[in-house]
């Protein structure tokens, strides 16, 4: 079974319909087949609801995450996750939120869901399946 984290920008991209979002769409049909498994982490899932609440009001936002709240694993960080991701930050310079979506991914094996080409730092020691590029 294919294993996938997600970027908060592929849910949100989802949410919102925009480009690459049939590609998120796909995947949340694999995992309702339980052909794939989605994760996010914790800290990413709230970069999804400040986003999208942005846009659509919170209320749209938690209405949104609660219909993929069963096709996508919510993962909570342990202290030695933390610490991973603190030094991806330090060695790679990423965002906060982007370095726990890239341990969850490469603690698991899972290919990373995103739009972001700055993961392209991590070079191959990270599996992305990439979305396209913000334009505007």
């Amino acid at each position: 079974m294919k294993d996938y984290a997600l970027d908060a920008n592929a849910l949100v991209r989802y949410f919102r319909d925009q480009d690459g979002a049939d590609k998120v769409e796909k995947l949340l049909i694999l995992a309702a087949k339980k052909q794939a498994v989605l994760r996010i982490s914790v800290v990413n899932l709230t970069e999804v609801l400040y986003v999208y609440a942005r846009y659509a009001g919170l209320e749209k936002a938690r209405t949104a995450v609660q219909k993929v709240k069963s096709l996508v694993e919510f993962e909570s960080p342990d202290p030695e996750q933390a610490l991973a991701a603190a030094a991806l930050r330090i060695k790679y310079k990423l965002g906060m939120a982007d370095c726990f979506v890239a341990e969850l991914a490469m603690r698991t094996g899972a290919t990373l869901v995103t739009a972001d080409p700055e993961f392209a730092r991590l070079g191959r020691q990270l599996k992305v399946l990439a979305l396209p590029r913000h334009q505007g």
